[in-house]
C-alpha cells in the first residue's frame, strides 16, 4: 500500500542540490564559517554564523565523533539514521551500514560487536524511528495515534515519514516508550506498512509542545541546519548539503521550516540484503536435491493412545544440506557469509526431526488421501506441537495430514542461547542464522510431503490397503504464533506450497516484543544486562536489522505478489485474535497492508476494534476476490488491546476488570482470558481451512455474514 505521489519532489531536490553546490568558506565577525547555502531557496533562511557561545556548547555536547550529532541524548539517536551509513556503489541500496564501536555496553562492560550489523546495506523495513523529545505532550501536539493512522497522511499532521525516492507519504503513528520511566521515554514513530526495500526515507517532526502548550526547543545541532546557522565544526558542516536536501523535501510537504523540532533520514535495507542469504541457501539446497525427495528415516510409528480421529503418528528424521558451522547446534553461525559472499554449504546434512499425525479416514481401505499440511509451532516450542489436540481436531475433521519440524533457531533447544543473547547482544547473529536453516528445513519437509517418492512411498504412510494415505496433489502451510511470524518468511520463499494460513500472526519483533506477555520474563533478563531504558528502546530496531532475515518482516513485500525470482505467488489467510495477549493484532494489520490483503467483512461487532478509525489502508469487503489474500478477525470477548507499547495485562483497564480474580477465574472470564489460542479452535476457522486448502480452494465466509467469533479454548475439549 502506498500513498499519493509528489511528482515535483525530484525538481525540488534538484534545486536544493544546485543551491548546496554554491558552498564557500566565509568569515563573519569573529566566527569563521563553512556554509553550503548562501542564498534563500525553498524556504531556506540565508546562512549566518551561529553565536560563538552556542558553537562552544554544541562542540562540548557532540562528544564521540562517530556518534550522531542530531540528538545528544545517546550516541545512536536518532535511530535509524544515515549518519551510520556510508556510500557504497557495490551495495544494492548504494549504502553500507557503519555503526560505531564501543556502544551498548552490558553490565559486564562488553560492548556490541557491530561486525554483522555492518554487513547490512540499510535498516529494517519495519524499524521504529526513535528520537528524544523530553517533556513532549503528544496529545497536545496532535501527533497521529495508533487509533487514527489516517491523520498521518493529512496536511495538518505534525509528523512526516516520506519516501524520498518517490515522494510518497508513508502512514505511521507516534507514541512514547511506556516501558521507560517518565523523563526517559523516547518518542517512537512507527510505520503502519513496511518501508520500501532499498529506499531513502525521511522523517520529520514539526512543532511539538509540552503539557503547558509551550513549544519544545529543537536540538542545537538540528537548529544549525534548520535555521542556516553555520559553524566551525567540521562534522556539522560535512552533512549540511544532505540535511538541506532533506529539509527542502520536508518543506515541500507543507511544513514550516522555522518550527521543525527534528528531521533526519535513513536507508532501508535492500531486497538482496534482507532475503538474499536464505534464497541462496534454498536454491543451492534444492539444486542439489533435483527432482528427488529428501532422504528420511522413520524411527517410530504410534497407533495407540491417540486423539479422536487420529489413527497413526509417524516420527523420524530427514536430511537437509546444512549451511551452519559445527554440527548446527544452538549458537552456530552460517558458514561463508561475509560482506561479499553468501552462505555456503557446510558439507554435511543436518538431521532434522519430524512428526506427523494421520487421520483415521485416510488410513481406511480405499479411503480418500489426506491433504498434507506443514505445521509451524509457537515461540521456542517444537515439532511436538503438531501432535496436540487442536491440530488433531483439524486433521481429523478435514482429513489432513499435519507434519512439523523444529524451527531451529527459535525452538525449545535454542532457549539457552536465547537467554545468553539477552545478556550479551553480540551473540544475537546466531539466532537469525540458525533460524534461516530452520526455514530451509521446513521447505524440505514440505517437499517430503508433496513428493511421490517421499513420505507417500513409505509403508508408514500407507493405508490399510497398502496405498499411500497422502494426496500429494498439493501441500499447504498452517502455522500459529511464531509459526505465523516465521511462517510468513517461509511462505515468501516456498516453492512447494502456494497457500498458507498464518494464525494469530504478525510481523516485526521490534513492534511485537514489548507488547507481548511472552517477552515479559525475558525482558527482566535484558533489563538486568542493559539497565538504561533509552538503550533498551534502541535495542529493538537494532535486533530487527538482523532478525528480519528469519521472520516475515524481511520478506512480506514478496510474500504474495511480486514474488522472488523462481518463486510462485502465494495466497495467504491471516487469522487474528482480538485482544491477543501474545501477538498484538496491530502487527497483523501492518502485515495485511504490506501483502495487499483484504479484510473480511463484517470484520467485528460495533465497538470491538480499538481504533477510532479502524482498518486504515485496508479494503474491507464481504466478497473476497478469487486468489486474494485476506485477514479475518476472531473475537472471543477479550479486553481490547492497549494503545501503547505495553502488554495487555499491564494496563489499568486489565487491573480493574481482572486484578482480583484468581488463576481459574482469569481463564474463565472472557474479558481477561488470552484469546491467543481461540481462532485455531473455532469450528468456523477449521471449516475455512478445509475450503481453502484445496487445489481449487477459496477463502470463504464461514461465519454466516456475521462477525467471526471464537469460543474460548477453556470451553472446548480440544
Amino acid at each position: 500500500m502506498r500513498s499519493r505521489r509528489h511528482t515535483g519532489l525530484v525538481i525540488v531536490l534538484a534545486g536544493a542540490i544546485a543551491v548546496a553546490g554554491c558552498s564557500n568558506n566565509d568569515s563573519a565577525g569573529n566566527s569563521p564559517t563553512t556554509t553550503s547555502a548562501t542564498v534563500t531557496t525553498a524556504g531556506a533562511p540565508a546562512a549566518r554564523p551561529m553565536d560563538p557561545a552556542d558553537v562552544a556548547t554544541l562542540t562540548t555536547g557532540l562528544g564521540d565523533p562517530s556518534c550522531e550529532e542530531l540528538d545528544q541524548t545517546h550516541c545512536l539517536l536518532p535511530f535509524p539514521s544515515d549518519r551510520f551509513t556510508v556510500a557504497d556503489n557495490d551495495s544494492a541500496s548504494g549504502r553500507s551500514v557503519a555503526l560505531p564501536t564501543g556502544q551498548l555496553a552490558n553490565a559486564a562492560g562488553t560492548t556490541l560487536d557491530v561486525t554483522e550489523w555492518n554487513r547490512n546495506d540499510g535498516f529494517s523495513p519495519g524499524s521504529p524511528m526513535l528520537v528524544s523529545a523530553a517533556g513532549v505532550d503528544l496529545q497536545a501536539s496532535k501527533t497521529p495515534t495508533i487509533g487514527d493512522i489516517a491523520t498521518s497522511m493529512e496536511a495538518t499532521s505534525p509528523s512526516l515519514v516520506i519516501d524520498l525516492d518517490t515522494g510518497d507519504r508513508i502512514p505511521h503513528w507516534v507514541e512514547l516508550d511506556l516501558n521507560a520511566p517518565e523523563g526517559q521515554r523516547l518518542l517512537i514513530v512507527r510505520p503502519a506498512v513496511s518501508l520500501p526495500e532499498g529506499h531513502h526515507i525521511g522523517v520529520a517532526l514539526g512543532e511539538l509542545v509540552d503539557t503547558n502548550g509551550a513549544p519544545l526547543v529543537a536540538n542545537l545541532a538540528f537548529r544549525s541546519y534548520r535555521d542556516g546557522l553555520t559553524t566551525t565544526i567540521d562534522r556539522i558542516e560535512d552533512r549540511r548539503d544532505s540535511m538541506e536536501q532533506l529539509l527542502v523535501a520536508v518543506t515541500a510537504e507543507g511544513f514550516d521550516r522555522s518550527t521543525l523540532f527534528a528531521a533526519w533520514d535513513f536507508t532501508v535495507a535492500s531486497t538482496d540484503n534482507l532475503s538474499g542469504r536464505l534464497l541462496t541457501m534454498r536454491d543451492l539446497a534444492f539444486d542439489r536435491l533435483g527432482d528427488a525427495a529428501p532422504t528420511f528415516a522413520v524411527t517410530e510409528v504410534v497407533t495407540t493412545d491417540l486423539p479422536p480421529g487420529i489413527a497413526r503418528r509417524v516420527r523420524g528424521t530427514f536430511g537437509v544440506p546444512s549451511f551452519l558451522s559445527g554440527a548446527g547446534e544452538p549458537g552456530s553461525r552460517l558458514t561463508g557469509a561475509t560482506d561479499d559472499e553468501p552462505p555456503s554449504y557446510a558439507g554435511y546434512d543436518y538431521q532434522a526431526g519430524f512428526t506427523c499425525q494421520l487421520p483415521a479416514q485416510a488410513l481406511a481401505v480405499g479411503g480418500p488421501g489426506a491433504r498434507p499440511v506443514v505445521y509451524g509451532h509457537g515461540l521456542l516450542g517444537g515439532k511436538g506441537e503438531a501432535e496436540n489436540s487442536q491440530v488433531a481436531k483439524i486433521a481429523s475433521t478435514n482429513n489432513m495430514a499435519y507434519c512439523a519440524t523444529d524451527w531451529i533457531g527459535m525452538s525449545a533447544g535454542d532457549l539457552g542461547n536465547a537467554v545468553a543473547i539477552l545478556t550479551d547482544l553480540s551473540l544475537f547473529p546466531s539466532l537469525p542464522d540458525r533460524s534461516q536453516q530452520g526455514i530451509l528445513n521446513t521447505l524440505f519437509l514440505a517437499r517430503l510431503m508433496k513428493s511421490s517418492t517421499g513420505f507417500a512411498a513409505d509403508p508408514a504412510f500407507a493405508n490399510a490397503g497398502g496405498a499411500s494415505a497422502l494426496d500429494t496433489t498439493e501441500v499447504y502451510y498452517d502455522g500459529n504464533s511464531q509459526g505465523g511470524i516465521m511462517g510468513g518468511a517461509a511462505t515468501a520463499v516456498a516453492t512447494d506450497w502456494t497457500k498458507a494460513v498464518l494464525g494469530v500472526t504478525g510481523m516485526n519483533y521490534a513492534l511485537l516484543l514489548s507488547r507481548s506477555v511472552d517477552f515479559s520474563d525475558y525482558f527482566q533478563v535484558l533489563r538486568g544486562a542493559y539497565p538504561d531504558p533509552v538503550e533498551q528502546a534502541i535495542i529493538y530496531p537494532l535486533l530487527s536489522m538482523l532478525w528480519d532475515r528469519g521472520e516475515a518482516n524481511g520478506y512480506a513485500q514478496h510474500m504474495t505478489s511480486e514474488p522472488y525470482e523462481g518463486t510462485p505467488e502465494h495466497q495467504v489467510l491471516l487469522h487474528v485474535g482480538v485482544g491477543d495477549h501474545q501477538v498484538a493484532q496491530v502487527a497483523a494489520e501492518i502485515e495485511a497492508r504490506t501483502i495487499g490483503a483484504v479484510v473480511r467483512s463484517p470484520a467485528l461487532a460495533d465497538g470491538r476494534h480499538p481504533d477510532a478509525r479502524p482498518f486504515y489502508g485496508l479494503d474491507v469487503t464481504d466478497e473476497i476476490p478469487d486468489g486474494a489474500s485476506a485477514l479475518v478477525y476472531w473475537d472471543s470477548g477479550t479486553l481490547l488491546p492497549p494503545p501503547g507499547n505495553v502488554t495487555p495485562t499491564s494496563t489499568e483497564e486489565f487491573a480493574a476488570a481482572c486484578g482480583t480474580l484468581d488463576e481459574n477465574a482469569l481463564k474463565s472470564d472472557l474479558r481477561c482470558a488470552d484469546s491467543h489460542e481461540d481462532p485455531r479452535r473455532a469450528p468456523e476457522s477449521i471449516l475455512q481451512k478445509d475450503l481453502f486448502f484445496r487445489p481449487d480452494g477459496r477463502i470463504e465466509d464461514t461465519c454466516d455474514a456475521k462477525p467471526c467469533t471464537a469460543v474460548h479454548r477453556s470451553l472446548l475439549d480440544y
